[in-house]
């Protein structure tokens, strides 16, 4: 009875550490634009690309405006893409990575489905101020902390 009563315990324990384990990963990761004043966040995805952006943060990046479909920035330093989606079909509020050029981008327009282009994430707040900017801006990206939440 005793050993009942103790892998009973066990169990349970398991099966509770194992729900706070499985509620850690699904918080979604989240990146903060801070820009003239302005902010727009990031909600990302989770693939090699994505964690190794997380490991250069923060930074500043100057960003300028691309074609008026796009708001882009180079990094200083192209992203480790290996075992990331290699394509995707940005519309308004995409995040990606370009990486032929090694830039960010920033899809204020919809756009056609783009090979190399690897998805970073989606714009949840500040869309609308990041595509008023006008000319080159700088735009400091770090982890936002605050505002992680389930996927």
């Amino acid at each position: 009875m005793r050993k009942s009563i103790i892998l009973l315990n066990f169990a349970l324990l398991c099966f509770g550490l194992s729900d706070i384990c499985m509620a850690e990963e699904t918080q979604a990761k989240k990146i903060k634009m801070l820009f003239a004043g302005e902010q727009a966040v990031v909600v990302l995805d989770d693939h090699p690309a994505v964690r190794d952006l997380l490991s250069m943060l923060p930074m500043t990046v100057t960003f300028e405006d691309y074609n008026s479909i796009e708001k882009i920035g180079y990094l200083p330093r192209k992203l480790h893409t290996e075992g990331s989606p290699s394509s995707c079909d940005p519309s308004v509020g995409t995040f990606a990575y370009y990486a032929p050029w090694g830039n960010l981008s920033v899809f204020y327009q919809d756009f056609r489905h783009s090979e190399n282009l690897v998805p970073l994430g989606r714009i949840e707040s500040g869309m609308n101020s990041l595509a008023r900017m006008h000319g080159d801006f700088s735009v400091r990206l770090e982890i936002d902390e605050q505002t992680t939440s389930p996927q």
